[in-house]
């Protein structure tokens, strides 16, 4: 299963910090922007979050739904809400069930280790549940712009 422009939203149900499970496909009659993005609590990741924060009324005032997707755990995510006060919730993928349907697993370098990690990347979805836009391999500075750009077009 991998997602691609046109294509529904798929049929998934994920862990929330609102401490829910939440039917991916329910979240229809509002745009989405899900951002996928390596770590909590990171320089790049810390940055694109609260500049979602910075431009969650925007996105709101858009009919816009804002959820960002790591593979972190749910009191790491709770814990990286309550220390920058993000106003939209973060989605728990430890297994990677999210993100492979996204195809947002890639090769990564660091300091010359190879791994397997998250790229950054970012999916619109209109009111329809369908997809279309998707970013992949963000660059953090003006991307949030970016997307508020795009959702103004749908």
């Amino acid at each position: 299963m991998s997602i691609s422009i046109g294509k529904s939203i798929p049929a998934l149900t994920v862990a929330t910090t609102n401490n829910e499970k939440l039917r991916l496909r329910t979240l229809k009659d509002r745009n989405l922007v899900l951002y996928f993005y390596p770590k909590d609590n990171t320089p790049g990741c810390t940055t694109e979050g609260k500049d979602f924060a910075e431009a969650y009324k925007e996105f709101s005032e858009l009919d816009t739904q804002i959820l960002g997707v790591s593979r972190e755990s749910l009191r790491s995510h709770q814990n990286f809400i309550d220390k920058f006060d993000f106003p939209f919730d973060l989605i728990s993928d430890p297994e990677e069930v999210l993100c492979k349907a996204f195809d947002v697993i890639k090769e990564k370098n660091m300091y010359g280790r190879k791994y397997m990690g998250i790229e950054r990347s970012t999916f619109i979805f209109d009111k329809k549940g369908k997809l279309k836009h998707e970013i992949r391999k963000v660059k953090v500075k003006g991307h949030v712009d970016e997307v508020l750009s795009l959702v103004k077009q749908l």
